[in-house]
């Protein structure tokens, strides 16, 4: 080489990935090899909103002197981006770091998911298929594996992982050497970070890291063969579906309550397949709604505590697990008897409009006192069925499935959309509160829009197209709520006043 050169190194990573570890790793390496160089970081955010840029620079020679370290990366200019999280390569790719004619980009293709993911109402997740696709067009190379399950093969951990694919990476001009060297002299979980440099070594060198997860054909579940004799008489395509649903429900309540459910299933599936199995879907998720009672039973599991004690790698030591709850009154007395409690909740309704009042507990789940106390509840699920709660679940359920009978009646088209409009029913508290008004006004619009078109030999083009524009809405974010409320209000508006145009174009305009 004969001009001076800086190799430039960008790792953004969040908390918990051991990015500060892993560029204090390269560093000493770099100078264990008697190679100049120099390292930044400016700090993210918590919690996914953003993360922890790492920047290094490392001089790689030749025959004029050293230039100056840069503080922060060149858009374009940079030559590794080493990402322990495959989000942070989009991130990265926006921001413009990476070009494809220099940079070579490492990263696990593992996810985790960003708070931006995590509270659209709907799907939210960024497709992993765009993200690769993206690291491969602005990649010179690309060394891309799902470093988390390498890791957890190997007992050991990611950053140690990508450590050895920058090795392999022949990007540095530092020895694979000087990179062990660097990890005994930082003196933490030494055995395990030097397996796990060895592991990415050797998958960067043969190139042949296992590829991004790909959706595969599932594996038979064992649930199909457990309720066999139940699902026998519905078609064959439901049939997957209907036994993961019989086994989440037994596993909630009990066999009475599958059943129940399969006999609500069983108008739709002599009416239209494909109808069925939305309702199929909707409905087993509805029926196992989320109460005080499920919580309590789901985090008293033996199989909680196992899978904690593995992700934390404890083995044999004491571990102790704290559950921060916050219920409000809702959930409180909703788990109480209908007659014992209706009238105490109609009353905390009228004095309370805009939400109910919460109750902080901090429970030790590894104590005695502090699992009975989630033990206890979880046994109330016997009290389920004539509980407050349930009364007002259920009584919605059958207004919905009503509707989307209704609707079959007159169109699959739009019996299907209305059938999808339970997918707004979900969350806690307040927020469930909000959708299910949200949900319960849909139906009502819909039905009434259907109600305008009925005899007009028009179709019912309006009220299918409002039902998924509204739902569209309402799951985009809170935002989207009012906005769709008010769609509804126009587009009946301008079908009582007999322009069905009128009301199609509303639906057709550009959103937001």
């Amino acid at each position: 080489m004969s001009d001076p050169r800086l190799v430039s190194i960008l790792i953004p990573a969040v908390g918990g990935q051991g990015g500060g570890v892993l560029s204090e790793w390269i560093v000493e390496a770099a100078l264990a090899d008697g190679v100049l160089a120099h390292s930044t970081s400016i700090p993210g955010v918590a919690q996914r909103t953003g993360s922890t840029s790492y920047y290094i620079e490392v001089f790689a020679g030749g025959t004029g002197e050293a230039p100056a370290f840069s503080l922060y990366p060149v858009p374009g200019a940079l030559d590794v981006l080493l990402a322990p999280e495959f989000l942070e390569v989009g991130r990265a790719i926006e921001l413009g770091f990476p070009s494809p004619s220099r940079t070579t980009i490492i990263a696990s293709m593992h996810r985790l998911y960003s708070i931006h993911e995590k509270i659209a109402t709907g799907r939210g997740i960024h497709p992993i298929e765009q993200l690769e696709a993206a690291a491969r067009a602005f990649s010179r190379s690309l060394i891309a594996f799902d470093a988390l399950a390498v890791a957890r093969e190997h007992d050991t951990e990611v950053n140690a992982v990508l450590l050895g694919a920058l090795a392999g990476s022949g990007v540095l001009p530092v020895r694979a050497d000087a990179f062990r060297a660097a990890i005994e002299r930082k003196g933490v979980g030494v055995t395990a970070n030097l397996k796990g440099f060895e592991v990415g070594l050797d998958l960067a060198l043969r190139r042949d890291a296992p590829p991004a997860p790909r959706e595969a054909a599932p594996a038979p579940s064992p649930n199909v063969a457990r309720f066999a004799t139940a699902i026998a008489p519905f078609p064959e395509s439901l049939q997957p579906v209907l036994a993961e649903a019989l086994a989440r429900l037994v596993d909630y309540q009990d066999r009475a309550y599958a059943e129940r459910y399969l006999a609500r299933l069983r108008p739709f599936v002599d009416a239209d397949v494909e109808l069925a199995g939305l309702v199929a879907r909707h409905l087993a998720v509805w029926m196992t709604y989320e109460d005080a009672i499920r919580v309590a039973d789901l985090k008293s599991r033996a199989g909680r505590l196992d899978r904690i004690r593995r992700e934390v790698r404890a083995r044999d030591a004491e571990i102790v697990v704290t559950d921060y709850l916050k219920p409000d009154l809702d959930e409180i007395y909703g788990i109480l008897p209908y007659r014992l409690v209706a009238p105490f909740a109609r009353w905390a309704e009228r004095r309370w409009p805009h939400g109910r009042p919460t109750l902080g507990a901090h429970v030790r789940t590894t104590t005695v006192a502090g699992y009975l106390r989630l033990w206890l509840l979880a046994r109330c699920r016997r009290l389920r069925p004539i509980s407050y709660r349930a009364h007002h679940e259920h009584a919605r359920m059958e207004r919905w499935l009503a509707a989307v009978a209704k609707c079959a009646e007159r169109d699959f088209g739009l019996a299907r959309e209305v059938a999808r409009a339970a997918q707004l029913v979900k969350g806690y508290g307040d927020v469930r509160r909000r959708m299910t008004v949200a949900f319960e006004h849909l139906v009502e619009s819909v039905l009434a829009a259907a109600a305008l078109e009925a005899g007009r030999g028009d179709g019912f083009g309006v009220s299918t197209g409002l039902a998924g524009r509204y739902r569209a809405l309402v799951l985009g974010g809170p935002e989207g709520e009012a906005p769709a409320a008010s769609l509804a209000a126009r587009v009946l508006e301008r079908l009582r006043a007999a322009d069905r145009r009128g009301a199609l174009e509303l639906l057709e305009a550009p959103r937001g």
